[in-house]
């Protein structure tokens, strides 16, 4: 299960990285749970199809890098980097570039991704949303 699991979940990071929503989608379980740093959950495929595209639109060279992976049963676990860039009206700014350590955790089951839990702090990205 092991190596399926981390397939799942670096397959999940790569369609992330690609701004590709329907992989995404299509790598969740229809009672997917996203799980942010500050424990808000969205339940829901379809809802978290709507919630990445909108994230992409608000930070649309979002990128994730991972540097190391722990996997345990259907678990895994990704320690690496985030960043992008905010930009609500599409233009990318190099003064509104961030990055921050990032953990990931991945809930796979029969092959899909039934929860993904960030734990990140999102604070350089807050600052730059409240300068609007």
């Amino acid at each position: 299960m092991n190596d399926l699991a981390e397939r799942v979940a670096l397959a999940f990071i790569a369609a992330i990285n690609r701004h590709d929503v329907d992989e995404l989608a299509g790598l969740m379980t229809p009672g997917h749970n996203f799980v942010d740093s500050l424990g808000n959950v969205v339940e829901g495929r379809e809802k978290m199809r709507a919630g990445w595209a909108g994230y992409f639109g608000t930070v649309p060279d979002y990128l994730i890098t991972v540097v190391e992976t722990f996997c345990e049963g259907g678990v895994v676990v990704l320690l690496g980097v985030a960043e992008g860039s905010y930009a609500p009206d599409g233009e990318l700014k190099p003064e509104n570039r961030w990055s921050t350590p990032v953990a990931l955790r991945a809930d796979v089951t029969d092959g899909l991704v039934a929860e993904w839990r960030v734990y990140a702090d999102n604070e350089p990205l807050r600052v730059l949303m409240r300068k609007g």
